[in-house]
């Protein structure tokens, strides 16, 4: 007998057992993607303390590119997780900051950060281990 991964096996009480025809799970997940990817935690970590220009988020984060970012940070606006605000001034100035909605990802956000420093000596062990049972 297999097992069933189905929205409906997990035992939600009445009110809250998810549709299987509704779309939430696909809504959810694409709300994941966007705040789960590893650009936009970087993002999000590096606008925590207030607001920050493109170059300067550039700088702070390491390995990523300005095509990268523009995009991160264009999904992010969409999502309703960040600002863009122009300055009229020569050259002109663009900052972006967290909106409020962003400011509630701060916490979880940094956990998770948190939680990979503390735990990557550990994952790099279990990596190398399956590695080598598995190429062997």
């Amino acid at each position: 007998m297999g097992t069933s991964l189905e929205p409906t096996h997990i035992d939600f009480p009445a009110e809250r057992r998810p549709d299987p025809n509704h779309s939430d799970c696909r809504n959810v997940a694409s709300i994941l993607a966007r705040v789960g990817d590893k650009w936009s935690v970087f993002v999000i970590m590096m606008l925590s303390d207030g607001p920050k220009r493109f170059n300067e988020l550039k700088r702070m984060i390491n390995g990523i590119s300005q095509r990268m970012l523009t995009l991160t940070l264009r999904g992010l606006e969409r999502d309703g997780l960040v600002t863009r605000t122009i300055f009229p001034t020569i050259p002109p100035r663009v900052d972006y900051e967290l909106t409020d909605l962003g400011h509630g990802l701060q916490q979880p956000v940094k956990a998770l950060g948190e939680w990979a420093i503390a735990h990557q000596e550990k994952i790099a062990a279990a990596r190398t281990r399956f590695d080598e049972r598995n190429n062997a």
